[in-house]
Formats: C-alpha cells, sequence, structure tokens
C-alpha cells in the first residue's frame, strides 16, 4: 500500500479508500480512566479544548452480540475491563480559532442516560459561557452527541450560535421513513433527532466532505456509524482530527477493528471507514480526539502486530 505523508493525506476526498483488512494483537493499554473534567491543547492558531460530557453504560449484547464471545471477553479481562458492560466516556471538543468558539457535538444533554449529559458543569469549569458560543458543529445525530442541544424548556443551550451538520445525516434523521429503518431499541433515536432538528429550521448550514467548516477546519466524511457521520481536520503545526464516534471504542476498536459493531448503522461500511482511519492515523503519526475514548479522549494510534493500539497523551 502507498503511503503520502503528511496530514494533508487524511482531508483527501480519497483516502477511505487505501485501508487492508486487520487482526490480531490484543490492546494493552489501560482504558476507562477518566484524568480530568477537560484538557486544552493547540496547534497553529487553534486552541482544542476537550470537556468531559460523563460516560455511558452500554450492555455488551447491545454493541457486539455477535462477536465471538470468548475472545471477546479475554480482551477485556487483559486490558482490566469490565465484562458486563462497556463504559465509555464522552468527549466534547471545543476549537477557538479567528475569534470563533466552536463545540464539536453537544453531549447527551438531562433526558438521555445519568452517567451522562455533565457537559454544562464542564463548560462551566473551563470559563466557557454557552452564550459564547459561535458555531456548533455536529458529527452525527446520535443521542450522546445531539440531544444536549436543548434544555428542559426545550430552548437552544447555545443561542447566539451558527448550526453544522452533514447534508447525508440531516436528510436521513429528517426522513419519515427514518424510524422504519432501524431497531425497535432505538427508533427513540429519530424521534429525539427530529424533535432537536425542528428547534434547528433555517439555521442550519448543511456540509460535504472537504467543506470548510470553519477557517482551517476540514469536513471528512466518516461514514458507516451513521449514514453521513463526518469528522474534523483541524490544521497546524500539528494537524488534529476530531474522530467522532468513527473509532468508538479504545480497546475493541484497535485490536479487532475488522469486528463488525451493532453501534454502526452500516457494520460493513463502519468497519471500511475504521479500517482506513486507523490505517491512516498510523501511517502519519496524526493525533486524534475520540468522543468515546479514555477521557480526555487524545492521543496517537500505532500499528501492534496485525491490529492496533491506542497511545493515550
Amino acid at each position: 500500500m502507498v503511503r503520502t505523508s503528511g496530514l494533508g493525506a487524511l482531508s483527501r476526498r480519497g483516502f477511505l479508500g487505501g485501508a487492508s483488512a486487520m487482526a490480531g494483537a490484543v490492546l494493552l493499554t489501560p482504558a476507562g480512566i477518566r484524568v480530568a473534567s477537560s484538557q486544552t491543547l493547540t496547534t497553529g492558531n487553534a486552541e482544542l479544548t476537550v470537556i468531559s460530557d460523563g460516560a455511558l453504560s452500554l450492555p455488551l449484547s447491545f454493541v457486539f452480540p455477535d462477536a465471538p464471545q470468548e475472545e471477546l471477553h479475554k480482551i477485556l479481562v487483559d486490558n482490566g475491563l469490565p465484562t458486563d458492560a462497556l463504559r465509555p466516556d464522552c468527549n466534547v471538543t471545543t476549537v477557538r480559532s479567528g475569534g470563533r468558539l466552536a463545540i464539536f457535538d453537544v453531549g447527551a444533554g438531562p433526558n438521555f442516560m445519568p452517567t451522562a449529559g455533565k457537559l454544562a458543569d464542564g463548560l462551566a469549569k473551563a470559563g466557557i459561557d454557552p452564550a459564547d458560543v459561535t458555531d456548533v458543529v455536529f458529527t452525527h445525530a446520535h443521542p450522546d452527541h445531539l440531544w444536549g442541544l436543548t434544555d428542559d424548556f426545550d430552548e437552544l443551550v447555545f443561542p447566539e450560535a451558527d448550526y453544522h451538520i452533514g447534508q447525508a445525516e440531516w436528510d436521513f434523521w429528517s426522513s419519515p421513513e427514518a424510524i422504519h429503518k432501524l431497531p425497535n431499541d432505538r427508533q427513540s433515536f429519530v424521534v429525539g433527532a427530529q424533535a432537536r432538528f425542528a428547534a434547528l429550521k433555517d439555521r442550519v448550514r448543511f456540509l460535504k466532505s472537504g467543506d470548510e467548516v470553519l477557517p482551517g477546519i476540514e469536513t471528512v466524511a466518516t461514514p458507516g456509524h451513521t449514514p453521513g457521520h463526518l469528522s474534523f481536520m483541524v490544521h497546524g503545526a500539528e494537524p488534529i482530527l476530531i474522530i467522532g464516534d468513527a473509532i468508538s471504542n479504545a480497546v475493541l476498536s484497535f485490536a479487532r477493528p475488522q469486528w463488525p459493531t451493532a453501534s454502526d448503522q452500516d457494520p460493513e461500511e463502519g468497519v471500511k471507514t475504521r479500517l482506513a482511519l486507523l490505517d491512516r492515523l498510523a501511517a502519519d503519526r496524526a493525533r486524534a480526539i475520540g468522543f468515546h475514548f479514555p477521557h480526555p479522549g487524545t492521543g496517537y494510534v500505532e500499528r501492534h502486530g496485525d491490529a492496533f493500539i491506542y497511545v493515550p497523551t
């Protein structure tokens, strides 16, 4: 496989075509440790702050129903993780640059899961007033990324912001047919998305791959988890990719990236996207922020035998 040096490769429209199938080694890095409520890093003129929205609790049967169960159990045990459920952190990223303050996803809000929806506290601790946010950018429309858009009175939490989402993502969740395309236990995702989309009428800008959502921040199509899932490259001296859920778990997505997951709406396309991202991030030694990596979610990807390992920073 031909590799292109430099992180510019990540923003090319064709880069997702270069992944090869991977299998093998168990990730040895510990996970699930929340070390702080936020972390700030910089690249170029951009200042990124990663803020905790709490965590989720997901039964393994909900996420990996078809994985080899003995092998799954061994990987979890070898990494010191519980074997009854995944409990991923939720990492919301803000970016200050050029006089703008953008937030990438808005957390779960108060009505999805009691262990999540902590973004307001995290913003306050980071000294960020929601009224100062100029742009809200969505990777996708799952509840833990979207439902924090409005408060208990159905008012926008970020009242002064412009809103940005993938055109394909908006079209899917807005469709009357969407509810029939998801299993029964996830149909509430559609109802919740449509209710919150209604609050954005006439305020939303639609994105496609390659668009510059803000100066120096480029849109990268990473479909599979949802039809219009997007990631975002923050360009600078050391560019940083805001992954969203295209790579969702800092252990299993790295050790067994070829395993389909029920959390991906299109598991086959999710595997293709995940393999491509891991391969390119490792090749280019690119820093990434994963929404569900152990807080604060920033790190690098390295090859480990025939699979990958997550190296937090």
